[in-house]
């Protein structure tokens, strides 16, 4: 997921995107440790994911304190 799709959607939707492939990130753990993973680089895909998303979090987090204050 390029940066430029998860800046357009909002916070709610980041979250709930989040949650997502954080449960998907568990079963990919979950098939690792019983020896059954297809994708292997799919690990690494997901948490740059979900490091995106806790980034474009938090940079609209700052834009509303930078508003406020």
């Amino acid at each position: 997921m390029k940066f430029k799709d998860i800046s357009s959607l909002g916070q709610q939707e980041l979250i709930e995107k989040e949650k997502a492939l954080k449960e998907e990130l568990y079963k990919l753990n979950y098939q690792r440790y019983s020896g059954r993973v297809e994708k292997p680089h799919n690990f690494s895909l997901l948490k740059k994911d979900v490091a995106r998303i806790k980034t474009a979090i938090r940079q609209m987090q700052m834009k509303r304190l930078e508003v406020r204050g």
